[in-house]
């Protein structure tokens, strides 16, 4: 199972983030965590098994749905603004 590298990081948030120097907005954050979900699952459609990265990709799962729930809450234009560019249902 492959981490997400700086550089890839950094592609990322820039692609999110509201001003130059945000890395900790929801959007950045919901960025990062779809692309470790979407590692974490082709991860294990390779190794069905692996029960601790299963456990990983829950947690990570949950932690997305409540930064969306937090989102929608505040700002229902910027959570419609991340639903699409994420590609999420919504």
């Amino acid at each position: 199972m492959a981490k997400i590298n700086v550089k890839g990081k950094e592609k990322i948030i820039t692609k999110a983030q509201i001003h130059k120097t945000d890395t900790a907005s929801p959007e950045a954050q919901i960025a990062l965590l779809t692309e470790s979900i979407n590692q974490l699952t082709g991860h294990l459609q390779v190794n069905p098994k692996d029960f601790s990265s299963r456990r990983g990709l829950l947690k990570k799962v949950g932690k997305r749905k409540s930064l969306l729930r937090y989102l929608s809450s505040v700002s229902p234009a910027r959570y419609r603004k991340v639903v699409t560019a994420n590609h999420l249902k919504g």
